[in-house]
């Protein structure tokens, strides 16, 4: 089990539950590589949180759980995921609405430690593991790590991890190059055109 979306775009994942997040947000379709949006139908949403919530459950030390969707579920995750892309490009803005008035429980884990656990079905126990970890990201400044890729024609959603969170594609290979070129070729046009 891993995270079905982030992977498939070959990207690293966001450390602890912060992957939750991300795995979310590449669930987005693209065309290089070609892939369909993961939260296209009721089947393919299913199957995307049966293997992103076991995963969230081993990382964030929480017990599994399977969130049942529905179509308005998936509707649902839709609205979150686009509330949680404008998020990320506005990284000190507002909590999306989707998150407001979602409920979480308080345990006490194996270790004795106070643990917050997501409480709700089908799209409200994926939203809430969201809430926690978008609180646990924003408590510990790793949120502004999370980022859209620059390229606009590319959905993916990477973790910074340059010393000083300079990161704009997430890949400078693929992404980052063909920014450049057009730039450097729009330059030399300019300069042409001066002369």
């Amino acid at each position: 089990m891993g995270w079905p979306a982030t992977e498939r775009f070959e990207l690293v994942v966001a450390p602890g539950g912060l992957a939750l997040i991300q795995d979310l947000l590449n669930t987005r379709s693209a065309r290089r590589p070609p892939s369909p949006d993961l939260l296209s139908t009721v089947a393919q949403a299913q199957a995307w949180a049966d293997e992103a919530l076991e995963a969230w459950a081993l990382e964030a030390g929480q017990a599994r759980r399977r969130a049942r969707l529905t179509r308005a579920d998936v509707e649902q995750l839709r609205t979150l995921r686009d509330q949680l892309v404008a998020a990320v490009r506005a990284p000190g803005g507002p909590v999306p609405d989707a998150l407001l008035g979602l409920s979480v429980r308080s345990a006490r884990g194996a270790d004795g430690a106070l643990l917050l656990e997501p409480v709700g079905r089908g799209w409200e126990l994926v939203a809430g593991a969201v809430l926690l970890e978008l609180h646990r990201a924003r408590e510990l400044d790793t949120w502004r790590r999370v980022k859209t890729c620059r390229n606009e024609a590319c959905p993916g959603t990477f973790y910074d991890r340059s010393p000083n969170n300079s990161g704009a594609w997430h890949d400078v290979r693929s992404c980052g190059n063909v920014a450049n070129l057009r730039a450097a070729r729009a330059r030399r046009r300019l300069r042409a055109t001066s002369s």
